[in-house]
């Protein structure tokens, strides 16, 4: 039984210390409200429901790079 000794293959064990290290050290949470939160509470509060950021699509990105080619010599770094 993997189960009880601890181990199970393919599935990562609770972040604990992650978790309690933001909860009372960035959060300053006192520790009676911070084990009082439901995991939904603690995920709002370290920013899971902020939008996520604008991201260019890749069809985008290849066209401006085709538009606005790199100059410079073959190493890349824009010098002639």
């Amino acid at each position: 039984m993997s189960a009880a000794a601890g181990a199970m293959p393919g599935i990562m064990p609770f972040p604990w210390e992650m978790v309690m290290h933001t909860g009372l050290c960035l959060l300053r949470l006192p520790p009676h409200a911070f084990w009082a939160l439901t995991p939904f509470e603690f995920f709002i509060m370290t920013g899971g429901l902020k939008p996520a950021a604008d991201r260019l699509p890749r069809a985008e990105l290849d066209r401006l790079m085709d538009a606005y080619p790199d100059k410079g010599d073959e190493d890349g770094c824009g010098r002639e």
